[in-house]
């Protein structure tokens, strides 16, 4: 217990130090941070902050000061434009694993504890020396005993320890700023970090990566031109993963890919089918399908690598996204709306007319533009940043499709600029159609809508019963939300005061023409006690007519 204190004090004061030395010193002192840290006064340091950069680029600067886990947290943050704004995002994907690898001797130490035996009873040759080594592990080559040639991923010691005080402490910080900041509380920071959580716990557990690799490789048994390494599962613990080894070309290396004589048009077509095969119709897909992922074998065969970030998309889901893509392609905004709003959670508040008003917009962005030149994985995220905008959550999963597509289409128009995304995606398209439309799966959802209503149904003398309970006790709170409300008090406002101007200036008139008529029967002037009355009251009339009717001119509504 005493050691958990000593490193979340430890902790807190590199947090502290790293926000002031970026300029974030009003978020230590609003949320109180450095008074988490005893004798705060004696040890706060003193800063000269040379970065000007804009906010973005300061939060990115922050975070590789922090080290792994902020930085693996700050990878997977750039997946989610519908959390956080553009400018971010942009920032945090500059974010790269940029961290020295650990000794051979912790290398050793690791794979003894797991394996449950030195390294020479498993492997004929291992490799001191990494090939690859980022924030959470190391990979190494190695030969088995069988001669195989495998790749080893380690995971980094005490990296599980660091990073469970990392989010210990980040829900805690993430509560104090929902507490302080309202623009925390309006970016779910809370569920945010909690999301975030997830991801990185489950990256830790190599074993889920495994399953993930072998799940995907399955998809792709009747398709011998897309590959995943296969895993050696008496190798493979939580913390170590062993897997073929792969040796090809990076498919983003196109010089070398053209000077071996690789079609680099087939590559493009195979790696854009490979990729929404996974999403349209496995509904499990790679999440991170970036260069570094991705190599390419003779005979143009593509070869995924590192499942630790995957996607998972229910049937439901599946049903959704399509419908996205349809109403896209159709440029139907109707359809897009019903879309978003089967696909997310969707607040109380949200104002569906604006909602449909942005999506019009967006779809005039796409007006007149061939379908080929149209960007599937820039249309999808700018149709959830638009859902962003409007408070409407949309599942993490769905968000990473976007992701991927923008992933996998920058890749495919490097390697071929002409190849359209939409023309390989159609044939796509209509299988998720005539899928929905297949009376298997009509039948199946006329059936679950149908136990759906038969429960509510047969509950339904329950909840009445307990409807007239909370009734009885006087306990039934009655809510109206009226959507723009205000907007609504404010013209009946505007009209009220208009008509009593109206009535004011009847009322005036009438007393005017009684005085007029008075002093035409009694034979006198318009002077009454020296004072041109009429003239100043047909005046005063005249004035309160002109402006009542330029008000009523002004509001274009005669």
């Amino acid at each position: 217990m005493f050691a958990k204190r000593v490193r979340h004090i430890n902790r807190y004061r590199e947090i502290a130090t790293a926000l002031l030395s970026q300029g974030f010193d009003y978020i230590v002192e609003e949320t109180g941070l450095m008074q988490k840290i005893p004798y705060y006064q004696r040890v706060r340091p003193v800063f000269t902050k040379e970065n000007t950069g804009g906010v973005a680029e300061r939060i990115r600067l922050v975070l590789e000061q922090l080290g792994p886990t902020y930085v693996k947290l700050g990878q997977i943050a750039s997946t989610r434009p519908d959390l956080l704004p553009p400018e971010i995002i942009d920032e945090l994907e500059k974010l790269q694993d940029a961290v020295p690898a650990f000794s051979f001797t912790e290398v050793r130490s690791v794979l003894q504890e797991e394996l449950g035996g030195t390294l020479e009873i498993f492997f004929q040759h291992f490799e001191p020396e990494p090939i690859a080594a980022a924030s959470i592990g190391q990979v190494h080559q190695a030969v088995l005993k069988t001669g195989t040639t495998v790749a080893v991923k380690i995971q980094r010691p005490s990296i599980a320890i660091d990073i469970q005080t990392d989010l210990e402490i980040l829900y805690e910080l993430s509560n104090l700023v929902e507490r302080r900041f309202h623009w925390a509380k309006s970016y779910q920071l809370m569920d945010m970090i909690d999301e975030f959580s997830k991801s990185l716990r489950s990256e830790l557990d190599y074993t889920s990566e495994a399953r993930n690799a072998e799940k995907i490789s399955k998809q792709f048994t009747k398709n011998p031109m897309i590959y995943v390494p296969k895993i050696y599962w008496d190798y493979s613990t939580q913390k170590v993963l062993t897997a073929e080894y792969i040796e090809g070309i990076k498919i983003s290396k196109k010089e070398d890919l053209k000077e071996k004589g690789y079609n680099l048009s087939l590559l493009a077509e195979r790696f854009a089918k490979g990729i929404f095969h996974q999403i349209f119709m496995e509904g499990f897909f790679h999440g991170d399908p970036h260069p570094g992922n991705v190599v390419v074998l003779p005979g143009e065969i593509i070869v995924f690598l590192d499942f630790g970030m995957v996607g998972r998309l229910s049937s439901e889901m599946k049903y959704n996204l399509s419908s996205l893509v349809i109403g896209l392609m159709r440029q139907d905004s109707d359809e897009l709306t019903k879309a978003i709003f089967r696909m997310g959670i969707v607040p109380d508040h949200v104002n569906r007319i604006q909602l449909r008003e942005d999506i019009e917009v967006l779809k005039e962005k796409y007006y007149g533009i061939p379908l080929s030149k149209v960007s599937l994985g820039e249309a999808v995220s700018s149709i959830f940043a638009v859902a962003l905008k409007h408070k409407i959550k949309i599942p993490a999963d769905l968000v990473l499709v976007g992701k991927a597509l923008l992933t996998m289409e920058g890749i495919v128009e490097r390697l071929d600029p002409r190849l359209s995304i939409l023309d390989v995606a159609e044939p796509f398209g209509q299988k998720l159609l005539m899928e929905r439309l297949h009376p298997k799966n009509l039948t199946k959802t006329l059936w679950q809508s149908l136990s759906d209503l038969s429960e509510l149904f047969l509950r339904f003398p329950q909840h009445f019963k307990e409807l007239s309970s909370v009734v009885k006790r006087g306990r039934l709170c009655l809510e109206v939300a009226i959507p723009e409300i205000e907007l609504i008090l404010k013209t009946q406002d505007r009209i009220s005061n208009r008509l009593s101007f109206s009535i004011i200036l009847l009322a005036f008139s009438i007393i005017m023409a009684s005085i007029i008529v008075s002093l035409s029967i009694a034979g006198q002037s318009s002077l009454l006690w020296k004072i041109p009355i009429v003239e100043i009251g047909f005046g005063i009339a005249m004035v309160m007519f002109i402006w009542l009717l330029y008000a009523i001119i002004r509001s274009g509504r005669l």
